[in-house]
């Protein structure tokens, strides 16, 4: 089931690098829900109507200049009324903390509100910390099954426990491509819409092999064998095979299945004793980025069919209208 998560405004701190200006204990138990962000050029002038205190609060120069053009006690009444309202924190860019008035600061204390400093300029910050909370709290779901990167490709491995999920990864990672996650894939929706898989950090480079134990791909194979995040391109769902069911044998119309709501193609490959699913795997890869680029072998037999059909429709015709006879 996908969730809607949350950040801890300590990770958003020693993700970029922020400077705390208020005690530590303020930052403690905070998090950030909201990925929008705000610069309360409004809000210093006294409207707080559609004000959500919830969002990361950007203080820069033009704020900075407005507050400087004020009396020292006009500034301490939009101090009270702005912390007043509990945002989750107010950051300071342009390092704007060591020229700002020292009661912005004892008001922020009083109401237990982080205030925070960045040295970056209040454009570049605002839009890098858009991208990372949009990133980090998107819609997530995990789903059972093998994230590998083959040939570029992002492919998500699924199906029942026991069919050779990892052992086929293993495989593929031996042939040079790429492990991404085993077992348990993290899937979120980024800001572009693309679907990005990773491991859950626990297991993160692990396979699971039955009969011989937990390995550490990395370790192994060295960091040219894994991947920390890739885009999911298209899933491959192993299935025992079943003599009742029909298998499409040509490729002409690709399954698709809904993760998050994206359709992702999905190619249903059944499980024989000498199959080589590694292989199928590649192929299916290849197939598919083909595909993506404008080929489709499919289509090409069919057009193949089509005009070897009608070649032989014309031959007839002509033999008919000369007279000859058809064999």
């Amino acid at each position: 089931m996908a969730d809607h998560s949350s950040v801890r405004l300590q990770r958003i701190i020693q993700d970029f690098h922020l400077k705390v200006l208020t005690s530590p204990e303020t930052v403690e138990k905070r998090e950030v829900v909201v990925a929008e962000i705000n610069r309360p050029a409004l809000q210093l002038t006294g409207f707080y109507e559609y004000f959500d205190p919830a969002r990361v609060q950007i203080l820069g120069k033009v704020e900075f200049s407005y507050l400087s053009s004020l009396t020292h006690e006009q500034r301490l009444l939009i101090f009270e009324r702005f912390f007043s309202t509990n945002p989750v924190c107010l950051v300071l860019c342009r390092s704007l903390g060591e020229q700002m008035d020292p009661s912005m600061i004892e008001i922020a204390e009083k109401y237990r509100v982080p205030l925070l400093e960045s040295q970056d300029v209040t454009t570049n910050f605002g839009a890098n910390i858009t991208q990372y909370l949009q990133d980090e709290l998107a819609p997530r779901i995990c789903l059972h099954g093998v994230m590998v990167d083959c040939f570029g490709e992002g492919v998500l491995i699924m199906g029942e426990s026991g069919l050779g999920k990892s052992e086929t990864a293993l495989e593929l990672v031996q042939r040079g491509h790429r492990l991404v996650a085993d077992d348990v894939v993290e899937v979120h929706k980024n800001s572009e819409g693309e679907l990005m898989a990773r491991s859950v950090d626990l297991i993160q480079n692990m396979i699971e092999l039955r009969g011989v134990g937990v390995i550490n791909v990395k370790e192994l194979y060295g960091v040219q064998a894994i991947r920390l995040t890739k885009t999911i391109d298209m899933v491959v769902h192993l299935e025992p095979w079943s003599p009742e069911k029909n298998y499409d044998r040509v490729g002409l119309n690709t399954a698709t299945i809904n993760i998050l709501g994206n359709e992702v193609a999905l190619y249903a490959i059944p499980i024989m004793v000498g199959r080589n699913l590694s292989m199928i795997v590649e192929t299916a890869a290849l197939n598919h980025r083909q595909k993506k680029m404008g080929y489709n072998a499919a289509e090409e037999l069919r057009d193949r069919v089509n005009k070897n059909i009608q070649t032989r429709k014309q031959q007839k015709n002509d033999l008919l209208s000369e007279g000859g006879e058809i064999k």
